[in-house]
């Protein structure tokens, strides 16, 4: 069985800083990538930023220069540092990773609200 586990969410103004933090943990043999998405109520889920294992990374366009994703191979986690956050950043964000052979899991959500 595979956890994940999300911390660092909650209500901040306009133009501030949130940190998100996922640890993965369990028959973990090999997690190809780790990421972050997004969704709001009505919406589609949509991706925020992934990293692979070697490094490679992917941001939406939305986020580009303020968002930044990191991750620590040998602890399983995958962090998403977000400055300058705007209203349109409010959502329900879920930590996402792909493992080898047990597929694709998702963490169970963290809330991100921007309002002043």
């Amino acid at each position: 069985q595979v956890r994940l586990v999300e911390s660092g969410g909650g209500l901040v103004q306009p133009g501030g800083s949130l940190t998100l933090s996922c640890a993965a943990s369990g028959n973990i043999f090999t997690i190809y990538t780790m990421g972050w998405y997004r969704q709001d109520p009505g919406k589609q889920r949509e991706l925020v930023a992934t990293i692979t294992k070697g490094g490679s990374l992917n941001y939406a366009d939305s986020v580009k220069g303020r968002f930044t994703i990191s991750r620590d191979n040998a602890k399983n986690t995958v962090l998403l540092q977000m400055n300058s956050l705007k209203p349109d950043d409010t959502a329900v964000y879920y930590c996402y990773v792909l493992l080898a052979i047990l597929g694709d899991y998702w963490g169970q959500g963290t809330q991100v609200t921007v309002s002043s």
